[in-house]
């Protein structure tokens, strides 16, 4: 009898045994099915979360693609015009550079003397009482040069000529570059031939450093102005700039521009 206990107990023992080993094979098997599981819902999640990135990328590079640039047409380019150079700038650099060339031994064109500017001035005492007088001056010399005066002021006060700092007294106009050389021209070939018993210009009256200032008495020499509309006549300073050193050179350089100076 107690052999067959002892034997009933050891089948007890292995069958309990075996229920645990099939419990912990279940359990292994449900681990493993459950880890298969996450890992597929993972790799769900994943491919999900690509494709949306995907298609928002997609979005994102669409809402920033610009669209195709229209082809700008090309304007016309303006056709620039040569610049024509005055017949007194041509005769200058044609005639006059050579001849001073060869008359003051220079070895270099930019040695020889050249006209910088001219500048036209004018002072009327009458525009103390009225100004239009200096009003109308200026709108003359306006005619004669082509460019708008600038209103000189006096600088100091003089009792004896009723004169006070500030006061205008004058017009002043600076010509350089084209105008100046149609100024010049227009005043050696037009204005002075109609000055009356026209005898030359005076050589006396450079400054010592190639500058020459002649006067006139009369506007109405110039062709611009409409003696008839002339109120008074009013005279005027014309002084030539030059970049020549002596007298000699000045003279020279104008003397070959066309200034007809009297023969001494």
């Amino acid at each position: 009898m107690a052999e067959v206990k002892d034997k009933k107990t050891e089948k007890q023992v292995e069958a309990k045994a075996e229920v645990k080993k099939e419990a912990k094979d279940q359990a292994k098997v449900e681990a493993k099915a459950e880890k298969k599981q996450k890992g597929e819902a993972k790799a769900e999640a994943k491919t999900k979360g690509e494709g949306k990135s995907k298609t928002k990328g997609e979005g994102k590079g669409k809402g920033k693609e610009k669209a195709p640039k229209e082809e700008k047409k090309e304007k016309p380019k303006k056709e620039l015009k040569p610049k024509v150079a005055s017949a007194l700038e041509k005769k200058y650099f044609d005639e006059c550079v050579p001849k001073l060339m060869e008359k003051f031994g220079y070895k270099n064109r930019m040695q020889v003397p050249r006209l910088k500017k001219i500048v036209v001035n004018t002072s009327i005492k009458e525009s103390l009482q009225d100004i239009k007088v200096l009003q109308g001056a200026s709108e003359e010399i306006a005619q004669i040069t082509g460019q708008r005066p600038v209103i000189t002021k006096a600088k100091k006060s003089i009792a004896n000529f009723k004169l006070r700092q500030g006061q205008s007294i004058g017009a002043r106009v600076t010509l350089r570059g084209e105008n100046m050389y149609e100024f010049m021209n227009r005043l050696v070939n037009i204005a002075m031939p109609r000055v009356r018993d026209f005898k030359g210009m005076p050589t006396k009256a450079f400054d010592g450093n190639g500058n020459y200032t002649l006067g006139l008495t009369e506007q109405i020499i110039f062709p611009e102005i409409n003696f008839d509309e002339v109120q008074r006549t009013t005279g005027m300073n014309i002084t030539f700039v030059t970049s020549a050193n002596t007298n000699e050179e000045g003279m020279e350089l104008l003397r070959y521009m066309g200034m007809p100076f009297r023969n001494q």
